[in-house]
């Protein structure tokens, strides 16, 4: 055996000067307190600890994608959103509704086309280029903005309660992709069918898209959809009635939040499931650029 001879006393294969009368309950080599690494019995060297964890294969999520206990991506994205808060109202943008929005916010919030604003911080005009004017970026940064804080704790709290099952269910990546593709999908409609100089933003597209995802994903469970059901209607009913909401981005999120879902559930298990997934995801993201270009042809002709 390695590490002793007859007339010697063993020592750890890995540190020749230490002697030890503990054997790997794996390979039976001495190992030393340091090499010790605790097993259902005994001990295990670090070398079959090692190969054992290769042999573990990681648990799948329910439509493709590792299981996590974790939403890592849903807190992520809440802090993000809480982050993006602190740095606006930190440049000048007010806690609560209404009064003006800092330059910060007006660069970075869902602007059509281009315009003059006032800001109600020093009231001097500021010219504010639009999407149609190739700021593009608008469609993405307007997700995680929010008009005050009874704004972002709305959005904030509908995020915590639907995205760590979403997550769990679809795992990381597709999560993701439900998300972005759900709040571009309500950024879309908003610029397609809003006012040209009307500033809008926040994660109410992507969190409307999770509730649509949510619904999709228990209808193919069979499970009872009727809470989730009165939640999305009761939601679309202030959207048309209250004043101020863009009820334009609410409904874009949730017809891409549907669509993304249906494509990722519902693709049957086998090799060509990530095929069909990645498609669909794909052919959503198409139509919001389509939508995107149309809007900018008309307002830029």
């Amino acid at each position: 055996m390695q590490g002793e001879t007859a007339d010697e006393a063993p020592v750890c294969y890995r540190h020749p000067d230490r002697e030890t009368y503990v054997r790997c309950v794996r390979c039976e080599r001495p190992i030393c307190p340091d090499c010790m690494r605790s097993a259902a019995v005994g001990f295990q060297c670090v070398e079959c600890v090692k190969q054992g964890a290769a042999t573990i294969r990681t648990p799948k999520a329910a439509y493709g994608g590792k299981a996590r206990a974790n939403p890592e991506v849903t807190y992520a994205l809440l802090g993000l959103n809480v982050l993006m808060f602190l740095v606006t109202v930190g440049s000048g943008s007010p806690l609560g509704f209404g009064g003006g929005v800092s330059e910060l916010f007006q660069k970075l919030a869902l602007t059509p086309s281009l315009h003059c604003s006032f800001s109600d911080l020093d009231g001097t005009c500021i010219v504010v280029d639009g999407v149609a004017q190739g700021e593009y970026y608008r469609l993405l940064t307007a997700m995680f903005l929010h008009f005050g804080i009874i704004h972002i704790a709305l959005n904030m709290y509908c995020l915590f309660l639907v995205g760590p099952a979403l997550e769990r269910a679809l795992g990381r990546l597709r999560f993701s992709a439900l998300y972005l593709l759900s709040g571009l999908g309500g950024s879309a409609l908003s610029y397609a069918l809003g006012p040209q100089q009307e500033i809008a933003a926040g994660a109410s597209g992507a969190v409307f898209g999770l509730f649509a995802g949510f619904y999709v994903l228990e209808r193919r469970r069979g499970a009872d959809v009727s809470q989730i059901s009165v939640t999305i209607g009761l939601n679309l009913v202030l959207s048309f009635t209250i004043s101020g909401i863009d009820w334009r981005g609410h409904v874009g999120g949730l017809i891409a939040g549907a669509l993304v879902t249906a494509a990722l559930v519902y693709p049957p298990a086998g090799k060509q499931r990530v095929l069909l997934q990645a498609l669909g995801c794909t052919c959503v993201a198409v139509l919001i650029v389509g939508v995107v270009v149309m809007r900018t042809a008309q307002l830029t002709a």
